[in-house]
Parts: structure tokens; sequence; C-alpha cells
């Protein structure tokens, strides 16, 4: 009886073992709030959450028009998905940090403390993408007019852009 029993809780710190192996406690810092996650193990060049943390610490939840917070959506690029998502066990698991490459969000990752830090994003720094209030810019229209943006403010416009590369 003894035996059986040392050998069950052999296989049970085993077991443990392994799946404090699969998981990292780290400490994510986004929006300015630090929050303590587990991550999954891997490369030291990327951070994996669960999609529950990913809501938690971000506000970002993935939908099928891509990866979204509030009115703001990131699609994510369809051959590159498995970047960004992966299935294991019955978790699904998130690449903050290939979104926020992605994204052009800046981050920093401490591996000797188990840190990461994200910062803000440029297009967040203005204040525009906060107020969806577009910068002002000036351009001809086709008789060479010029026009500008804030000449129209308080009215509903239609941007047209083309590009040629």
């Amino acid at each position: 009886m003894i035996k059986c029993l040392f050998i069950a809780v052999i296989v049970a710190v085993g077991v443990i073992v392994a799946q404090a192996s699969d998981l990292n406690t780290r400490v994510v810092i986004y929006d300015g709030l630090a929050t303590e996650v587990n991550a999954a193990s891997g490369s030291i060049r990327d951070l994996w959450i669960t999609t529950g943390d990913l809501t938690r610490l971000t506000r970002f939840v993935i939908k099928p028009q891509g990866v979204c917070r509030d009115q703001l959506c990131f699609p994510l690029p369809k051959n590159r998905k498995a970047e960004f998502i992966m299935k294991k066990d019955s978790l699904t698991w998130f690449n903050l940090s290939e979104f926020a490459r992605l994204i052009k969000q800046p981050f920093a990752f401490d591996p000797k403390n188990g840190v990461w830090y994200f910062g803000v994003r440029a297009a967040e720094q203005t204040g525009y993408l906060a107020s969806l209030e577009a910068p002002n810019f000036t351009l001809p229209d086709l008789n060479g007019k010029m026009h500008s943006l804030t000449d129209f403010r308080g009215k509903k416009v239609l941007l047209v852009t083309w590009a040629s590369w």
C-alpha cells in the first residue's frame, strides 16, 4: 500500500513539473498596468498568452474580422495566422509580441525577471485615434484648386485614395 502511494506521489509530482514547464509566469505591463500571467513556454522572442489573458490585459478580443478593442480592429494576415493563434490542449493561445510587431507597437522584454512592457503605439500618441478626428491636410482637386480637410469639419466627407505601389 505504501509502495503504491509512493509511486502515485512520484507520478503526481512529475505531472505538476511537466505542467509547470509548459507554463511560465510573466509580468506584462500594458496600458501602464502590471499583470501577472501564465505564458506558454517557447521562444524568448515571443509572448504567448491565453485569449482570456489577452482580453484581461489589453481589452482586445479575437473576432472573425481580426483582433478588436472597442471601435478599433486589426485584421490578421491570413497567410500568417499560425504566427498569432495556436491551440494547445483545451486552450487557445495568442502571440502578443507578434501582434505588437504587426501593429508597430514598441515593446521590451527582461528575460531575467520575466517582465514584458508594451508601449504606446505612435498612432495613439498623436490622439487622432482616440478622438476619431483625422489630421488636417491640404491637396489640390482635379482643377488645381487647393482644399483642406478642415474646410469640411462638421460635414460628411468621403476620402478616396489610391497608391501606385
